[in-house]
């Protein structure tokens, strides 16, 4: 007999694990891509990002770094959601091809405990922003309750999963609403402020410097790297999909990055701050005309950035895990998450987004040179399921990318030297005075890229060349 759910016409959302996506469920076009990505980019998390790089650069030089940090980490984003596309698996389970399918479980962890930490610090913000609005026009704070509250919609959006959130959310109503109220911030900013006073303010402070601004803008779209393949598995041209994911994200990147930097001059706010610019921001709007509006908007479209960092949770989870249920997982990231959210300590949001570079720059310059490069853009994909298939290596583990991963985060962080690397470490004196005006990221991404295609052709080729060849090259031989 056919269940109560069925006889209603409610149909499960479906559930692929880390198994790959078969084709003909490949339903998701470049503008569905274009969406998607340009709503996740849309974040008061991404304006309080911002407001970082005003001290050391003032406002000129922090839109060109913005500009600049967005194309560059853009690219990254578009390249490594090809690799999804053309595979149909998740991140994660596209990185046992370089790293080994034990070495990919590394991975894993880090990104959980990222995206737990993401997926907190974008319900602080719905929750302090609702705060101040509650108490505005209801008499109350309710600041737990607006955490409870956003963990519980950003969950039940994990469950649904990517194809019901695109089409039945994004593409219905929750990005036009979105670009409504964004465009009301940017007109609101020029009609309300001296515009030409802002776009002259320098400099107040000496950090960061410009290639390390571009770090932080950089930092946005490389902590979408992890998941950008569990998105892009449902696309269906590779080329395609990544056009509609560049457009998409670095429009709305550029975008509420330097709103945050324009916005932060107007206010006179703290750098980073993430309470005082909320509160700040919803100082400003709440007595304006249609500003409440705008602020329920902006809350309403932060929902998704939650929800793609507690559904890619679960599927990190599932790649240690195959056999535990998505949504099962996703309710218990959730809440976890909720959690953190209540008793999560702001001070640190700078340092938490270039650890997050200094990680996942390599991660993703090993991946895109294995790739495009080493591979010719084919994965054996059976083979990322099997302990004794073509990405085994030594026990599971890959140690030529395991050791230029590690080589490339000191790259990272000597090249860059941000104050949390200066504070610990003494060995960065050592460091040339012109590797530390570059950043760390080109640097940790060019090392990590050309290390790997150099340690990979000299140990792996020659020591174990039948575990570089695909599926595909094996076929062409055997024919051949």
């Amino acid at each position: 007999m056919a269940s109560i759910a069925e006889k209603l016409g409610v149909r499960a959302p479906e559930d692929w694990g880390v198994q790959p996506v078969p084709e003909e469920r490949r339903v998701l076009r470049p503008f569905d891509f274009a969406i998607l990505w340009g709503d996740l980019a849309v974040s008061l998390l991404v304006m309080v990002a911002g407001t970082l790089l005003v001290p050391g650069l003032g406002t000129q030089r922090a839109l060109l770094a913005i500009v600049i940090g967005t194309a560059a980490g853009t690219v990254l984003l578009a390249l490594a959601g090809v690799v999804g596309t053309r595979t149909g698996v998740p991140t994660m389970v596209a990185l046992r091809a370089p790293f080994g399918v034990r070495g990919s479980y590394i991975a894993s962890g880090l990104n959980i405990l990222q995206l737990v930490g993401w997926a907190a610090l974008e319900i602080i913000v719905m929750a302090e922003a609702a705060r101040a609005l509650s108490d505005e026009y209801l008499g109350f704070s309710g600041y737990y309750l607006w955490i409870v509250f956003f963990g519980v919609v950003g969950t039940a959006m994990a469950m649904g999963g990517p194809i019901v959130v695109v089409r039945q959310w994004l593409q219905k109503f929750g990005v036009w609403v979105v670009i409504a109220a964004s465009a009301w911030l940017t007109f609101h900013l020029i009609d309300a402020y001296d515009f030409g006073q802002i776009w002259r303010a320098e400099k107040t402070g000496p950090y960061p410097n410009f290639f390390q601004g571009m770090d932080i803008v950089i930092a946005l779209p490389v902590s979408w790297l992890p998941l950008v393949c569990d998105y892009n598995r449902f696309g269906r041209k590779a080329g395609s999909a990544a056009a509609g994911t560049y457009i998409g994200y670095a429009i709305a990147n550029a975008w509420f990055f330097a709103l945050g930097v324009l916005y932060m001059q107007a206010l006179q706010t703290e750098a980073g701050d993430i309470r005082g610019f909320v509160n700040g921001l919803v100082g400003i709007l709440v007595p304006m005309t249609l500003g409440w509006l705008a602020l329920i908007v902006l809350l309403v479209g932060e929902t998704d950035e939650a929800f793609a960092n507690i559904y890619s949770t679960a599927v990190s989870i599932q790649n240690l895990a195959a056999k535990l249920k998505h949504w099962l997982l996703a309710l218990a990231v959730g809440v976890v998450s909720t959690v953190a959210a209540a008793n999560l300590d702001l001070i640190g949001y700078e340092t938490f987004l270039l650890l997050i570079g200094g990680v996942f720059v390599p991660v993703f310059g090993i991946l895109l040179a294995d790739y495009f490069v080493l591979r010719g853009r084919e994965y054996a994909v059976d083979d990322l399921y099997r302990s004794a298939g073509a990405y085994w290596y030594l026990g599971g583990l890959n140690p030529v990318a395991i050791t230029v991963w590690i080589a490339a985060f000191f790259v990272y962080a000597c090249a860059g030297q941000p104050p949390w690397l200066l504070e610990h470490v003494d060995f960065v004196s050592w460091v040339p005075d012109w590797a530390t005006h570059v950043g760390g990221t080109i640097p940790g991404f060019f090392f990590s890229f050309f290390a790997y295609l150099a340690g990979a052709r000299l140990f792996l080729y020659h020591a174990q060349p039948s575990r570089l060849r695909t599926a595909a090259e094996s076929e062409a031989g055997l024919s051949g």
